[in-house]
């Protein structure tokens, strides 16, 4: 025989044959293995030398585009060759150039005794060269190549000694050789392996002393150096750590092998969490290669050639590669139990085959090749979770950036049956007149969006059309929060698809043949029917879940917007109807759930009626057709092979819809990445200079349109232009944009900005490069970038401060100036925490006049030269405006500095400023310096005489703000709540700020009380629905028992002689289905096993009834099918009754809670319960409720069953059980709180998400994006550490459990060996079975517990706003106020006092007044004298202390809420409006008719007197030419139409297609539609232009209600009947405005003389009071008569200025 040709088999009786040893182990393979170590190592060190060091993998793509949302530069990692090296001191080189943030420690950890350790290891090497050397001359290996296998041993070892001394003397040199520690460290295994068996060889056939004693001398060595390597820190390399911000490091990279796959390095990690529970700051640090901007770093250096998904996969094919390794290892050690059961079995049967050890050697490997599968099994699975993080930063910084690059406000203007992908037209037309795109004007999903997925992203393919819509804010978040999640998750699990579910069915089909030969062949052609059968099932998942999410996206959708307006929705009492529009959408979605689950239910039922037809079918063929007889050892074989079968397919079927799911939001999102980015670089390019090379800002020749170059809507309009634009503003000056509400005003700062779509010439700004690129001129310290403030104004969730600084850097002088110049000082002062008051979700806690001031107090904090202003002094009242526009905008710190300002206030702001641009309808009328504008009459004839030219400008800022200018009022309880005791207080002490998180939310810790259980409990059913399922549940579980018995029964016929022996559960670690109780399988895979001898022939064995037992077999197998079946569809329908009833109560908790809730819970934290955590409720609670309830119910019958045969196992299962319960506890601990972290840090991801896409015009305009993205990528982070050691702590315990499970099988194997002949076989058999299935239900019942307590922990988070406290009544039934009530209109205060909260200073102090009715008052005062807690007591969202307020001589604090609120109207200062149409955002509910709908329109200016309603009915869209405004003969297309003229014109997320103006103009139409008796108005008219306002005003004197208003305008007021002064919640004054003027020491009076504008106002009120006394004393004089009119006309034009 030739080397290496041994005979087969090598394994004879209980040893490898000489041969093979001598040939394969020792000179064969350690060859091979020493070959490919030098191979690899040749080949990296010539590609390095060759490159030098390449840039491995890729080159940089160039950037064309400007890279302002790319990584901020301090962010982009060094490309490292491998993260392996990437961190090593070594060569004298710190690679220290990874992302060290500012606030980190950095600190190099060498391991401990780094070079005694390598020493060591080679002296050992030079023992085992010397053993060979010795071996070789003494010629000790005797055999036909004893001389070759020294030799070859010898230069094995020679080859390890040189890598190791290269490491231990080249290691800190710059000549190391990278890696040569792997080299060594698998050298040393396979070495071990091999040695392995020749040590047993060497005991168990013992050759010369001298040769023994060089085996073990060997094999010693060799265990000394493997395990030196698998227990030192992998590499035994300095590693450096990072200490972030105080977090601590990861240990995972200080872990060695062994540790790294027990997962001993998250010990420290579990210990921390027992101890107590963890905070954020207690969960260590991402690895550096993990953190987002490393790995999106990476990612965005490859060029993208495929599609996202083939792109995705191809740059994570090198993990993806290692875990399917893994997988395939894991996949086939899954069958090493049952192949060595049955030789164990073989061997009991006959003890004298071969000599004792041979057992203990097969019951060695029991637990041994266990452990190997769960080695490989938690590999693939960490893997699988370290690509899901990488792909999970990678997809929501994607997504983040895009969001920050996208086409501000595309409108949609298209015919809807273009887009063929599933639209039919519908009510909503995507309309855009979208004058304002800072709120990013969205379209709506389509309308009838069939499913979420598709119309997600709607991009029409259509070029020609250029159709520009784009995923509105609702869908983008649900990409970032959804699909995202989707994709990562679905890569944790990859490796079940490509390598382990494979390698499986592989294993098993070769195995099964093995045993049955042809008669396995009915079993695989039913295994694959099941195949297509469960991807069906999977398909119709798919289906059912596109069905959820898009009815969950509408129910979501409809709860934010209600959530958004509730305030409005409260003042006009329409939550229940709100509700049951929410109850409906939640009616569509609880409907998709069920089918849902009846599918699920179906596919449980598949699954646990397989095993019985394929066992059936299968025995039927070998029994009947083929005539074999049916030996036990066969039957049992087949059916546990058959159970394993299942878990693979199970799997496959599972997995290729999940791929499928994922590969649709990968689409989605892929879609997303696609659309139509802002074209501002473009516009505005980095040098911004004309053709001859000057600076310039402004417009050359430009038109510009919203949306689309040429979108033409249905009836032929296009969206709103700006047509020929040539302004020039003047650098360093004021600019004055004026014009009627509507004309474009703020679109032409857009175009300005670069957010609107250029048709035609050059707009001019600075604002192309990033703010982070353009360095400040030295002398004024300005830079040449731009800051903007936006009519809305959008701050950031944060202290004012931060808002205020917007990380610029702090300069405590001009700070103060800023905040004394914006007016801000008192807000300040009056506020809780000062500056570090922190401002909720959209400026949720300040008024509007405040968020107004913190945003220009941001742009003229900022360095910007240029700041763009639009309508700033809008919110704030008449001398605060004043005061600002002298002080601010013409104060020192405007100097040098271009300001562009919108303005309705042109008396204030015209005459000061140095150029005035004048706008109607989207084309500049007038442009040029004040005074020709003036001279020409551009602003009415009386404004000459008034103008006051010349210079304004303050020279410096005073030092205080003069204690009148402040916010007037304001809906702000904190404000208020503090405002009459704070000022005393601010004077003396300084209050003592405490940081608050704006985002902190709390986390519940411990275990889950019983409370929030018996909630979710008592939810499901009543006592009788409980008693059923435990009755269904117990069926269940009993038909698991019976098979077994059945099983033992049927094997006992045979021959009671036989030796009966037990078998293996094959069930020890798939759970996947979660509903079938792992005892069941193990019952059935129980093997018992015949003699194999041929004493059986077939007629021996004719009395055995084979049909008779396989039948009752099959009928007990349906029954508990059956029972599954129901058990699920019962505890489903429970599950359902549960999320209806919870949602129920939740809708309506939240939608009547007190006002205050919502001024104190950010709207993220309230989404989350409505999205998020009923999510759990309806789809994870159910299944995994069912889950542990089986698994409870199979420990209590396996602990039954075992204590009934063997009493002997239980004091091994007590032992195990305690350690099992220690595991448990542990684990419960640290997981819990991860989770709940996980849950907590999620919110400020999604909040800064919403945060940023509702301001990104803003975003841009300051060139900030890069700070932003820095922003979200710390987000991601902190996001993704609580998750990524949730997973590792998964695996922690998978790995102890299944080492526990494996000392089980250990025991139950010697428990055979000991007690051979002492129990009846089949009894053993059965005992066996379950005390193996045992360890495994206890792993599941840890697993599933935990993640039940995770579910109840949104249970407990839905509880806790249950019990938010409740408004009064809606209805109080016998205290029902009139059907016609108020009839008349009088209100009344009688000794009115009330507060916030109880422990608050009174905000309204013994207010006693009286409202005639029908009389107009208004409402002034200081900030935080209590105005807004007027109006909110008269609409009770204050109650009252004590005293009571009168309507018409009813108490309003008697009566139901709802009888209150919708007899009386309020018109708020924020304008809300919902999603839909113009009609639906009057009339919401139908109930009134087009013709009322359409007065209303005219009574507030919407619709002017001069326009025709076209066909006077709103449905007919028939295209109409608009009327052209007089004075412009321009032909009809180039005007842009009115689209109030249209009642379905749609209106888009809270309305931002309008303007601010036409918002609010809208909003008054709605109120004025109640025709209410009392009306209350809240600033309503802030953001209107001057004239289009008194023209209201007009309307408003004209109508019979009782009108309260609070104004900012003295000028709206000062012909009201009466005029109610406020101060610290108290009643300065109350009178006629005329009375109240002639005092000249009074407050009114005062208030009067700062705004300016005394004669105007004095002329009015004279008049109002002169009228008014005319008519109540009948004193008709003609000359009177006519001096009024004379002077009311004065008055007027006045107004309108």
């Amino acid at each position: 025989m030739g080397f290496a040709q041994c005979g087969w088999p090598i394994w004879r009786t209980d040893d490898f044959t000489p041969c093979f040893q001598e040939d394969y182990l020792k000179i064969l393979l350690p060859l091979i293995v020493v070959g490919l170590s030098l191979l690899r190592l040749l080949i990296s060190n010539l590609l390095r030398a060759a490159k030098l060091k390449p840039n491995r993998g890729y080159d940089r793509v160039a950037d064309n585009e400007d890279d302002r949302t790319h990584l901020p530069r301090e962010e982009e990692p060094i490309d490292e060759s491998d993260e392996d090296e990437a961190l090593a001191i070594n060569g004298g080189r710190l690679a220290l150039a990874k992302v060290t943030t500012k606030g980190s420690i950095v600190q190099a950890d060498t391991p401990a005794g780094q070079t005694i350790l390598t020493v060591v290891e080679v002296l050992a090497i030079a023992g085992l060269v010397g053993v060979n050397v010795v071996a070789l001359v003494m010629e000790a290996y005797s055999g036909r190549h004893g001389k070759i296998a020294a030799i070859a041993g010898l230069s094995a070892w020679t080859y390890v000694l040189i890598l190791a001394a290269l490491r231990l003397f080249l290691g800190n040199t710059q000549w190391r050789v990278p890696y040569l520690w792997n080299h060594t460290a698998a050298i040393y295994f396979a070495q071990w392996m091999f040695s392995l068996i020749g040590f047993r060889s060497a005991f168990v056939h013992p050759a010369t002393q001298f040769r023994q004693t060089l085996t073990i001398v060997e094999f010693a060595l060799t265990s000394l150096l493997f395990f030196m390597s698998i227990s030192t820190r992998k590499g035994n390399k300095t590693v450096v750590l990072e200490w972030e911000d105080g977090i601590q490091p990861s240990r995972e990279n200080l872990a060695s092998l062994f540790s790294h796959f027990t997962f001993g390095w998250v010990d420290s990690i579990m210990w921390e969490g027992w101890k107590e529970p963890l905070t954020a700051d207690r969960v260590w640090n991402l690895l550096p290669s993990d953190k987002a901007a490393t790995v999106l770093a990476n990612y965005r250096q490859v060029k993208k050639t495929t599609s996202l998904s083939f792109h995705l996969l191809s740059y994570f094919k090198g993990m993806v590669a290692a875990q399917a390794a893994w997988a395939v290892i894991s996949g086939a050690f899954t069958f090493a139990p049952t192949l060595l059961l049955k030789a164990i079995l073989e061997y009991v049967e006959d003890p004298t085959q071969a000599p004792r050890n041979v057992l203990w050697l097969y019951v060695i490997l029991l637990p041994v090749t266990d452990v190997i599968r769960s080695i490989g099994d938690a590999q693939a699975l960490w893997i699988g979770r370290k690509i899901c993080i990488n792909i999970r930063a990678i997809l929501v910084g994607e997504i983040y950036a895009k969001a920050l690059r996208r086409k501000a406000a595309a409108g949609n203007d298209k015919v809807l049956g273009e887009d063929k992908k599933d639209e039919t037209p519908s009510k909503k037309g995507f309309f855009a007149k979208i004058k304002r795109a800072l709120g990013l004007a969205k379209d709506d999903k389509k309308a009838n969006d069939q499913s979420a997925a598709e119309a997600a992203v709607a991009k029409a393919k259509d070029k020609a059309a250029e159709a520009d819509e784009q995923a509105n804010l609702g869908t983008i978040t649900t990409l970032m929060s959804v699909d995202s999640f989707k994709v990562s998750e679905v890569t944790s699990y990859l490796h079940f698809l490509i390598a382990s579910a494979p390698t499986q069915l592989i294993v098993a089909i070769f195995l099964l043949y093995n045993v049955m030969g042809y008669s396995a062949i009915p079993g695989f052609i039913i295994m694959a029917l099941l195949l297509p059968v469960n991807i069906g099932f999977a398909k119709t998942f798919q289906y059912t879940q596109k069905k959820i999410m898009s009815a969950t996206d509408k129910r979501i959708h409809t709860t934010n917007e209600v959530l958004q307006n509730i305030r409005i929705i409260k003042y006009f009492a329409w939550e229940h109807r709100f509700e049951t529009i929410v109850d409906e959408k939640r009616r569509a979605e609880l409907k998709a759930l069920r089918t849902r689950y009846m599918v699920w239910a179906c596919a449980v039922a598949v699954w646990n009626t397989v095993p019985i037809l394929i066992t059936f079918f299968s025995f039927f063929v070998y029994t009947v057709i083929e005539k074999k007889p049916l030996y036990p050892s066969v039957a049992f074989t087949a059916i546990s092979l058959f159970m394993l079968l299942r878990y693979p397919l199970d799997q496959l079927g599972d997995m290729i819809a999940h791929v499928q799911e994922s590969k649709v939001s990968v689409d989605r999102i892929e879609e997303f990445l696609n659309e139509e980015e802002t074209e501002k670089q473009k516009q505005l390019g980095t040098d911004n200079v004309d053709e001859n090379g000057n600076k310039v800002i402004g417009f050359r020749g430009a038109s510009f349109i919203w949306g689309g170059r040429n979108t033409v809507a249905e009836d032929g309009s296009m969206a709103f232009r700006l047509l020929d634009l040539d302004v020039e503003f003047q650098e360093g000056k004021l600019n004055v944009i004026t014009g009627p509400t509507g004309s474009g005003k703020t679109s032409m700062l857009m175009a300005l900005l670069g957010e609107m779509t250029i048709l035609k010439g050059r707009v001019f700004l600075p604002g192309g490069r990033s703010r982070e690129d353009v360095r400040a001129d030295p002398e004024t310290g300005l830079a040449d970038t731009c800051a903007y403030v936006a009519q809305q104004a959008w701050l950031v969730n944060g202290s004012i401060k931060d808002n205020i600084l917007f990380s610029a850097p702090y300069d405590e002088q001009r700070y103060k100036d800023v905040i004394v110049a914006c007016a801000l000082e008192r807000d300040l002062e009056i506020l809780d925490n000062g500056d570090e008051t922190l401002v909720g979700e959209k400026g949720i806690t300040l008024s509007g006049g405040q968020k107004q001031r913190i945003s220009l107090a941001r742009a003229v904090y900022s360095n910007s030269k240029h700041l763009l202003m639009d309508d700033c002094l809008s919110a704030v009242d008449s001398h605060t405006a004043q005061w600002i526009f002298s002080n601010c905008i013409m104060g020192p710190l405007m100097k040098h500095r271009t300001c562009i300002l919108v303005s309705h206030n042109i008396p204030l702001c015209v005459p000061f400023s140095d150029f005035v641009v004048q706008m109607t309808n989207g084309r500049v009328t007038a442009q040029g310096p004040p005074q020709e504008l003036i001279a020409a009459g551009k602003f009415g004839e009386d404004f000459v005489q008034k103008s006051r030219p010349g210079s304004a400008h303050v020279s410096r800022v005073p030092s205080r703000v003069p204690s009148s200018v402040g916010e007037e009022g304001d809906n702000t309880m904190i404000n208020e709540a503090d405002g009459s005791e704070s000022q005393t207080k601010a004077q003396t002490i300084k209050k003592e700020h405490k940081k608050q998180d704006a985002m902190e939310e709390a986390k519940a810790t411990g275990a889950v009380k019983w409370p929030v259980m018996k909630l979710y409990l008592t939810a499901m059913g009543k006592w009788w629905f409980w008693v059923l399922a435990a009755v269904v549940f117990g069926a269940q579980q009993f038909s698991g028992v019976a098979t077994s018995l059945w099983i033992k029964e049927w094997a006992n016929q045979y021959a009671y002689d036989e030796v009966v022996a037990p078998t293996f559960n094959m069930n020890s670690q798939s759970y996947s289905s979660q509903t079938v109780s792992p005892t069941y399988f193990a019952s059935i895979a129980t093997y018992i096993k015949g003699n194999d001898s041929n004493t059986f022939s077939a007629s021996s064995n004719s009395d055995v009834n084979v049909g008779y037992y396989l039948t009752v077999l099959a009928i007990i197998g349906i029954g508990g099918a059956v029972a599954a079946f129901v058990r699920d569809m019962w505890i489903f329908f429970g599950s359902l009754t549960a999320s209806w009833k919870l949602h129920n109560r939740l809708m309506r908790a939240v939608a009547g809670a007190r006002f205050k809730f919502f001024d104190v819970t950010p709207l993220g934290q309230i989404m989350n319960r409505f999205s998020k955590d009923l999510e759990a409720i309806d789809q994870e609670v159910a299944p995994i409720a069912i889950g542990v309830m089986s698994c409870v119910l199979a420990i209590v019958v396996t602990v039954t069953l075992i204590a009934w045969i063997t009493p002997g196992f239980l004091i091994a299962g007590f032992f195990i059980t305690i350690l099992y319960v220690f595991l448990g506890a542990f684990y419960l601990h640290a997981s819990r709180d991860l989770k709940r972290l996980e849950s907590v840090q999620r919110s400020p991801l999604f909040q800064q998400f919403g945060e940023t896409l509702s301001g990104v015009t803003t975003i841009r305009a300051y060139g900030d994006e890069r700070r932003f993205i820095r922003d979200n990528l710390a987000k991601i982070n902190a996001q993704i550490r609580p998750f990524i050691y949730l997973w590792a702590a998964n695996r922690w315990l998978a790995f102890r459990t299944d080492v526990l499970g494996d000392l089980v099988a250990f025991a139950a194997g010697v428990f055979v060996i000991l007690s051979l002949g002492k129990i009846d076989p089949g009894s053993a058999g059965i005992s066996l079975s379950y005390a193996i299935g045992f360890a495994d239900n206890i792993l599941w019942l840890v697993r599933l517990y935990a993640m039940n307590e995770q579910n109840m922990n949104s249970v407990e988070r839905i509880k806790e706003y249950l019990d938010v406290e409740q408004e009064a009544d809606a209805i109080v039934e016998d205290n029902r106020p009139p059907a016609n009530w108020p009839a008349h209109g009088s209100v009344e205060f009688i000794n009115y006092t009330t507060r916030y909260r109880a422990e608050l200073e009174p905000v309204l102090r013994n207010l006693t007044f009286k409202i005639e009715a029908q009389e107009k008052i208004g409402i002034v005062g200081r900030t935080g004298a209590g105005k807004s807690s007027l109006t909110l007591a008269i609409f009770r969202a204050l109650e009252a202390d004590e005293g009571k307020i009168l309507i018409d001589g009813v108490d309003i604090g008697l009566i139901g809420l709802r009888d209150l609120r919708e007899a009386i109207t309020i018109v708020p200062q924020e304008p809300t409006l919902f999603m839909g149409t113009i009609r639906t955002n009057l009339d919401p509910f139908n109930m009134y008719t087009d013709e009322e709908i359409f007065a209303a329109l005219r009574r507030v200016h919407l619709i002017k007197a001069d326009e025709v309603i076209p066909g006077a009915v709103s449905t007919a869209l028939l295209p109409q030419t608009p009327v052209a405004p007089e004075g412009e003969s321009e032909p009809a297309t180039a005007t842009n139409k009115n689209i109030f003229l249209d009642l379905s014109s749609p209106v888009t997320e809270s309305g931002n297609n309008l303007s601010q103006g036409q918002r609010q103009l809208l909003c008054l139409a709605r109120a004025m539609l109640k025709k209410p008796t009392v009306l209350v108005m809240d600033e309503a008219t802030a953001s209107i232009d001057y004239a289009t306002d008194s023209a209201i005003q007009e309307t408003i004197r004209e109508l019979t209600s009782t009108i309260i208003t609070i104004a900012h305008r003295l000028q709206t007021i000062a012909d009201y009947d009466k005029v109610l002064v406020l101060d610290k919640g108290e009643i300065v004054e109350y009178g006629h405005p005329w009375e109240l003027m002639k005092k000249a020491d009074g407050s009114f009076r005062s208030m009067c003389d700062m705004s300016g504008d005394y004669e105007t106002l004095a002329k009015i009120a004279k008049k109002a009071y002169k009228a008014k006394q005319l008519v109540d004393v009948d004193e008709e004089s003609e000359t009177t008569t006519a001096e009024g009119s004379g002077t009311g006309d004065e008055g007027k034009k006045d107004g309108e200025n």
